[in-house]
């Protein structure tokens, strides 16, 4: 089986088993995650009653091509959430934001019922830190808040996603990729970040927004079973 046979699966198990006619439903953004969209879509295709919430203007467009209902954040409470994650530690804290619709993608998995986090199995790691983590930065202060970080870490390496021609997230914002090594505590590591004057969010999910794994593999789709706390 191919990655994408792999990140098919998965998204479609996680609305197979997630997704009921008349949910509401968070979508998320990805490569992982465009397999969940696909498999509403299909649903929705054959009558049944699902509206979501889109977590990027690449997954608004996606709904549209596949006549998937938007209703806007706050509109309708989000019965469930489904999205991709570039790392699931062991404790199910995450680090996401690769395609840069952290802001976003946290603002749904916040206000969901329920998060649910579809992945392959190179994104399970022990402990979050070798990806970057990607901070949202308004443009005006994206100097200011490298000088604040570099001081605080030391050892972090900080570049600016896209070099020269700076990427511009969908709410007009500056990605910062930050390096910090293996990360103990990724909760205040992302307070920290968010306390510096500027920072809109992290990538940094903490582990009690997850609220499901699902990852998909040769032999199936395996659910995890949530660790114990402590």
């Amino acid at each position: 089986m191919t990655t994408d046979d792999l990140k098919r699966a998965a998204g479609h198990a996680a609305v197979d088993r997630y997704v009921r006619a008349g949910t509401c439903v968070g979508l998320g953004t990805g490569s992982t995650a465009r397999w969940a969209v696909e498999r509403v879509g299909e649903r929705v295709g054959r009558g049944e009653e699902i509206v979501a919430v889109a977590t990027s203007v690449a997954t608004e467009l996606q709904c549209r091509e596949l006549g998937i209902p938007l209703v806007a954040l706050g509109e309708r409470e989000i019965d469930v959430a489904i999205d991709g994650a570039d790392e699931v530690a062991a404790d199910w804290s995450l680090t996401k934001g690769a395609g840069g619709a952290l802001f976003r993608e946290k603002a749904v998995a916040l206000a969901a019922r329920t998060f649910v986090v579809i992945v392959t199995p190179e994104k399970l790691v022990e402990q979050l830190g070798a990806f970057t983590t990607p901070v949202e930065v308004v443009p005006f202060s994206v100097r200011m808040v490298e000088r604040a970080i570099e001081p605080a870490f030391p050892d972090a390496r900080v570049e600016r996603r896209g070099g020269e021609t700076p990427y511009v997230t969908d709410n007009g914002n500056a990605i910062l990729n930050c390096s910090f090594g293996l990360i103990d505590d990724p909760a205040a590591l992302d307070a920290t970040l968010r306390a510096i004057h500027g920072v809109v969010a992290t990538g940094l999910f903490a582990s009690t927004l997850t609220a499901a794994v699902l990852v998909g593999e040769p032999g199936g789709v395996r659910e995890l079973t949530r660790p114990r706390p402590g």
